[in-house]
């Protein structure tokens, strides 16, 4: 496994678990969430803090499964099937970019 993909793993797993501030430590300070082409949706640890605090507590039974990922140097891409949530499931694509050992950027696809 790559740094890349164990930092990405780690905060898959503290998502899972609802652990906001394990699942925080896995992002730079002012990492970026971007809806593509470039929608910046979210920027720095405060807005992901608010971002994932709602989240976790609206959802005790929220899971993210990785159904399928890929590496390369320091991007990670995740076929991600997420339960748990208001409207049941979803199935999202997640690209993240690892730098320096901390996730700098992730955009989101959702259908």
């Amino acid at each position: 496994m790559t740094g890349a993909e164990m930092v990405v793993q780690r905060q898959v797993d503290a998502y899972n678990r609802r652990d906001l501030e394990g699942f925080l430590a896995c992002y730079a300070k002012d990492a970026k969430l971007w809806q593509p082409p470039h929608q910046l949706t979210e920027s720095g640890i405060d807005a992901l803090r608010t971002r994932y605090r709602e989240r976790f507590e609206g959802a005790p039974s929220l899971q993210a499964t990785i159904k399928r990922r890929l590496v390369l140097d320091r991007f990670v891409v995740d076929w991600e099937h997420v339960t748990g949530i208001a409207q049941g499931s979803l199935d999202a694509i997640a690209a993240y970019e690892v730098v320096d050992g901390r996730i700098a950027n992730v955009w989101f696809l959702v259908p």
